[in-house]
Parts: C-alpha cells; structure tokens; sequence
C-alpha cells in the first residue's frame, strides 16, 4: 500500500469525503441504495461524519479512510456491532475507481479483521449482491467462507437484490470486555 495511509474517521472529514463519493457516484450505483443530492454535498457528508462518530462513541460502529496525500480514496466500515454472547459485526467496503487492482481493498478487510480483533469480536460477516464477484474474491482471499444466499436481502437499484453471505471466525476466545 506505498502511498495510502488507513486511519480512523475523523471530524472534518466530510469535504473529502463528499469529494470521492462525487468522484464515485456512478462507479458505486451498482451496489449502493439511492441516496438524496444531499448526501453527495460537503454539509451532507460532514453530518454522516458525525453520525457515525456517534456510533463510534456508542460501540457500534467503526469507519476508516483509505487516503492518497489529501484525498479519499476508498472506506471501510465496521458495523453492526452486537456483544453479549454473539460478539459479532459485519463489514462492508468500497475503494476509488482510479485506484482498483492495488490492493486496497483486501487491505482494507485485513485492517477491519484486525480492529475486530482488538475489539474481542469472535465473527464477522459480509454480504456482496450477486453479482459483484470482485468482492467475493477479496472476501475468500481474506479468509472468509461463503455460507449461504440472502434471498431479496437489500434494496438496491429499485428492486430487492439476492446477498451472497460470507463469514469469519476470528478466535474461539470466550467473550470478554475488551479494551478498545
């Protein structure tokens, strides 16, 4: 990864990160849901930053930036986060069209492997559309399994979309209160 830094998301990310989701938009169409002009707006972005920052602080969820020198090139998402006796979560990514084909995205899944790992999660899962076997590859060269299809699972493109179900068992440790 010579020349990209992953680092947690921070306040003051939105502009750059409303620039890559324009930068984006019809690269991402095929697998994300439809979203309001807002959210492709500086304003629009800096409140999902804060959003998601307040899910951070409630531990139930984690964001990370993929960066070139200033600018976004791709997030990472761990999500979904439920403790007790599941200690699982889900994650979900999406690098730059000018930047396929470098790595990032396994990259990216080995970091959120790792910090759900220091988060004492025993499991995560992904689901990718059908569809989209550039993922699926990532996710079996990242050690996930396969381990069913989600039928008419999201909402994408004005339709329900059939979901392939990974996983990945990250320890057998039993759960415990992790520090963060």
């Amino acid at each position: 990864m010579d020349g990209y830094v992953i680092r947690e998301l921070r306040v003051g990310d939105g502009a750059a990160l409303a620039a890559a989701f324009r930068k984006n938009k019809e690269h991402l169409a095929r697998w994300d849901p439809g979203r309001p002009d807002s959210f492709y707006t500086d304003e629009g972005q800096e409140a999902e930053v804060a959003r998601n920052l307040g899910e951070t602080a409630a531990g139930r969820s984690y964001m990370y930036l993929v960066w070139h020198g200033d600018v976004v090139v791709g997030r990472l998402m761990l999500n979904n986060i439920v403790r007790a006796v599941l200690q699982s979560g889900t994650i979900g990514y999406w690098v730059d069209h000018e930047h396929l084909g470098r790595g990032l995205a396994k990259a990216g899944v080995g970091h959120l492997v790792v910090q759900a790992t220091k988060l004492g999660l025993h499991r995560l899962e992904a689901g990718t559309l059908v569809e989209n076997t550039p993922s699926q590859g990532v996710l079996r060269s990242s050690g996930f399994q396969e381990y069913g299809v989600a039928e008419r699972f999201l909402y994408i493109r004005e339709e329900w979309r059939d979901t392939i179900l990974f996983q990945r068992i990250l320890h057998d440790d039993p759960p415990g209160n992790p520090v963060p």
